[in-house]
């Protein structure tokens, strides 16, 4: 028995008496757990959109005062009429381009809506253009540029202005104008047609000034009744006899171009055509190569 006892241990293998002993009494390290927190990345990312949205609600704010301050505030409330600035008029009264903004009296100079009263100010005839602005906090500032007439028009016994685009003006209380009288447009002839025929004369006034520099002095009257065939009454034109028997006036039918040349021609020959016929009524200068001279009919 004994024997068989000692065998057991020497039958074993070394590796494995060695190996179990240590493996159950040997204490095992601990095994550290983790805890898993944000990455480094996440947090810096976390931070950027924090710092971007107190940003966002600090520029919120202040703009939500501003609109406030800018809309409602009394300090940008148009008040008085002094509050509207007019320059650049001299026949456009203060008062009519003031009491366009009457509407606004009580109102953020930032809600007047200044197109519409850009368009309400171009309506009155004098006003050929205007310009609106805002002076913050509270002021308004209005640049006017007036129409500039060019003649006096003549419509029955009433006398009235019209500048170079056919618009008729009314004649203001101050002011000089020395303009010759045209004649064969009114108010009830559409704008377009108006102005058409007012071109036709400024070109007319333009080209008989080139050819001899005050000739529109001798223009008294034009007619532009016929839009093909303009008619100036002339006075004054070179002739020995009118000294001695007064500034004679003659119609001249100067057609609807070429006036330069049809003036130079009168001048030059008006003359030689009174010589011949005596007192000279009307001139027809239209056809070209032609000129039909009608002396005046003596009572």
């Amino acid at each position: 028995m004994e024997r068989a006892k000692r065998l057991v241990p020497e039958s074993l293998p070394a590796e494995i008496l060695g190996d179990d002993e240590p493996r159950y009494l040997r204490r095992q390290k601990p095994v550290e757990v983790r805890k898993k927190g944000l990455s480094r990345r996440v947090r810096d990312s976390w931070r950027v959109w924090v710092t971007r949205g107190a940003i966002a609600g600090a520029i919120s704010g202040a703009l939500a005062g501003a609109v406030y301050f800018f809309l409602f505030s009394p300090q940008v409330i148009l008040a008085a009429p002094e509050q509207v600035e007019v320059i650049g008029n001299r026949y456009v009264s203060r008062e009519a381009v003031v009491n366009l903004f009457a509407v606004d009296r009580g109102r953020s100079v930032l809600r007047i809506p200044l197109a519409a009263r850009r368009l309400e100010l171009e309506r009155i005839a004098w006003v050929n253009q205007a310009y609106v602005q805002r002076i913050l906090p509270n002021r308004i500032r209005v640049e006017v540029f007036e129409r500039e007439p060019v003649a006096f028009l003549r419509s029955g016994s009433e006398l009235s202005l019209v500048d170079a685009g056919g618009v008729i003006l009314e004649r203001p209380t101050q002011g000089a104008f020395h303009f010759p009288v045209v004649t064969g447009i009114s108010e009830a002839m559409p704008r377009p047609e108006r102005e058409r025929r007012m071109k036709m004369f400024v070109e007319f006034m333009k080209e008989i000034e080139q050819v001899r520099a005050g000739s529109i002095e001798r223009l008294s009257e034009a007619d532009l009744a016929d839009a093909t065939d303009l008619r100036a009454t002339l006075t004054g034109l070179p002739d020995s006899a009118s000294a001695s028997e007064g500034l004679q006036a003659v119609v001249v039918h100067f057609g609807a171009g070429e006036f330069g040349t049809k003036f130079g021609l009168l001048l030059e020959n008006f003359p030689r055509w009174r010589a011949a016929a005596g007192h000279v009524q009307s001139i027809d200068l239209r056809f070209r190569g032609q000129v039909v001279v009608n002396p005046e009919s003596k009572r």
